[in-house]
């Protein structure tokens, strides 16, 4: 500590300190070590690595977590690095010589970091080797145990973060095709949760004559969201989505002739908000209860769906049959699907 005071109090001198890592994911652990580095360094350097052996969160997103928490951290990506880690002499080289080579000759006071790798790496920088919380004392957590079940490690994540670990399956299609039903049996089929359709509920207690003003449907999406946004935390793995904003934007279309501006933004931002996009086929037997329109409507509604699907380019999976084939037709689709790999 007295080498940082030394720095901190010379005004000729500016302390830089790097800390690296794959952040796969961030946690708090991280954010312990990059807290102090920010409050002993001038400024906060982070590099990190691309990992596509160990994470299929891309290197942008798990940059843009820190640079979303820690905004006066300057992050630099470090594209196609050394996969390999450990202690020996040319294992050590390699990623010194990485580093050093995204470094371009910039000078580095202080290496940051809760690693063995911090004595090397500092030699080679020709900076302090800055150790923080080794022993994992302070937060008690390790990338490891997270990958292994970030559901249960989950206090340890940042809800910003934690949300990017779920993978939010959207279940789309006109009225009466079984969203609700699919929607639900997911959520027990892999013990997480699910979201139920908001409009619905809304539906149901402002009404007039069937209908819903404009505004009101805005009301609706802008709940919807808040809502998903909090079952995410609670999800294990998957959260299984029942309808969303690009739903409410259609029975804007459908009923009004126009689409609300905010309620616009809603349904464009759907395009990048969920990892997988199901519609369910109108295949099955049309439930004509007195809060829908006929069967005619539902095919009406399902090509708006197809179509408006397609304009925006988002990919979507078509389910069909009965509820027990659908299921099975998802799980396969769901292969592959989670985003940290154990």
């Amino acid at each position: 500590m007295e080498t940082v005071a030394y720095y901190r109090g010379r005004t000729d001198m500016k302390s830089v300190g790097l800390t690296l890592g794959k952040f796969a994911p961030l946690h708090r652990g991280h954010q312990h070590v990059l807290r102090v580095a920010e409050d002993e360094m001038d400024h906060v350097v982070a590099l990190i690595y691309d990992a596509p052996e160990q994470t299929t969160i891309s290197l942008t997103k798990r940059a843009d977590w820190i640079r979303r928490l820690h905004p006066k951290v300057e992050v630099i990506e470090g594209v196609s690095g050394p996969t390999v880690s450990g202690s020996s002499p040319h294992i050590m080289r390699v990623q010194e010589e990485y580093v050093m080579g995204l470094l371009n000759g910039r000078s580095i006071t202080h290496f940051y970091s809760s690693e063995f790798y911090g004595e090397h790496m500092s030699r080679a920088l020709s900076a302090i080797d800055r150790r923080v919380d080794e022993r994992r004392t302070t937060v008690p957590i390790s990338g490891t145990r997270i990958r292994e079940n970030p559901f249960a490690h989950r206090r340890f994540i940042d809800p910003i973060v934690y949300r990017d670990l779920v993978t939010n399956v959207a279940v789309l299609g006109a009225p009466s095709t079984g969203k609700t039903s699919l929607a639900m049996a997911l959520a027990e089929q892999y013990r997480t949760q699910w979201m139920p359709e908001y409009g619905r509920e809304y539906w149901e207690a402002n009404q007039v004559d069937r209908r819903l003003t404009p505004e009101q449907l805005v009301e609706i999406g802008q709940e919807h969201v808040r809502r998903e946004d909090q079952a995410l935390l609670e999800c294990d793995r998957y959260l299984f989505t029942d309808t969303n904003a690009l739903t409410t934007a259609i029975f804007a279309m459908h009923y009004h002739g126009d689409i609300h501006p905010e309620l616009a933004r809603l349904a464009d931002a759907c395009v990048s908000r969920y990892d997988l996009f199901l519609l369910c086929a109108d295949d099955i037997s049309y439930d004509d209860t007195w809060d829908r329109s006929g069967e005619v409507n539902r095919s009406t509604m399902q090509a708006m769906i197809v179509d408006d699907l397609q304009r925006r380019g988002i990919p979507f999976h078509l389910v069909s049959g009965g509820l027990e084939v659908r299921i099975s037709q998802v799980a396969e689709l769901l292969q592959g699907q989670w985003k940290l790999r154990v």
